[in-house]
C-alpha cells in the first residue's frame, strides 16, 4: 500500500524544505501538498486515507482549534503533525487535546523535525518545539480582532516574512498603499515594527 502524506503550508520555502526532508526519509512515500483548508480536504476526498498530514497551525480556512478536531474525526487513522512557528503552551495543549498525535516547532532542525516526524509516525505522542521567550500581551487578539480586513491580510504577510512589495503582488495593490496600511496597523496595535506586529498575530487566533 503506498504511503501518503499531504504537506499543508502556505508558505512556499517551508512547504518546500518539508517536501525534501520527507523525501529523505521516506523515498518511496506520494507526497503531497496543499496551501488551504479547501486544498486539504479536496485531498482527503480522493483516493486512501493518508498515512500522514502535516499542518501548519497558522494556515488559511483553520480559523480555529476545533477544525483540528473536525479533521480527527474525519481522517481517524491518519496521523495529523501540527507544526508552527507558535510556541504558546497553553494553544499546544488545546492542538492536542483537539486530537493531533504531535507538534513540531518550525524553529528547529529539520533534522530534529524529520526525527520527530519519524517518531510521531510510529505511533509516538511528541510535542518538540523551541521556546522563543517571546511574551505576548493578554489583550493581543482584541488588538488584532479591531484591525480592518486588509490590515489583518497584511499583517498576515508580514508575519510570514514578505517584503512590501511581495504583498503588494498577493493583493494586487501597490506598494505605496501597503505601506499606509502597515504604518495604519503598526500604530493599531501599537507597535514599533513589523517584527512586533508579527509576534503579535503569531500569538492570536
Amino acid at each position: 500500500m503506498t504511503c501518503r502524506i499531504i504537506v499543508a503550508d502556505d508558505h512556499p520555502l517551508f512547504r518546500e524544505g518539508m517536501l525534501r526532508t520527507l523525501q529523505r526519509l521516506l523515498p518511496e512515500a506520494l507526497l503531497e501538498e496543499a496551501g488551504d483548508l479547501a486544498a486539504v480536504l479536496a485531498l482527503t476526498q480522493t483516493g486512501e486515507e493518508p498515512d500522514s498530514l502535516i499542518l501548519d497551525l497558522r494556515f488559511p480556512g483553520l480559523t480555529s482549534v476545533s477544525l483540528i478536531a473536525d479533521l480527527r474525526r474525519q481522517l481517524p487513522r491518519t496521523s495529523i503533525i501540527v507544526v508552527s512557528m507558535i510556541d504558546n503552551q497553553d494553544l499546544i495543549g488545546e492542538v492536542m487535546a483537539a486530537g493531533a498525535d504531535g507538534f513540531i516547532g518550525k524553529s528547529i532542525s529539520p533534522e530534529e523535525i524529520g526525527q520527530a516526524i519519524q517518531a510521531i509516525r510510529e505511533g509516538e505522542v511528541v510535542v518538540k518545539y523551541a521556546p522563543s521567550g517571546l511574551l505576548l500581551p493578554l489583550d493581543a487578539g482584541a488588538e488584532v480582532s479591531q484591525l480592518t480586513t486588509r490590515q489583518q491580510e497584511v499583517l498576515r504577510l508580514i508575519a510570514q516574512g514578505k517584503t512590501n512589495k511581495e504583498i503588494a503582488r498577493e493583493l494586487q495593490i501597490s506598494p505605496f498603499t501597503v505601506r499606509i496600511h502597515v504604518s495604519s496597523l503598526l500604530h493599531a496595535l501599537k507597535v514599533p515594527s513589523r517584527a512586533a506586529a508579527a509576534v503579535k498575530y503569531a500569538g492570536t487566533w
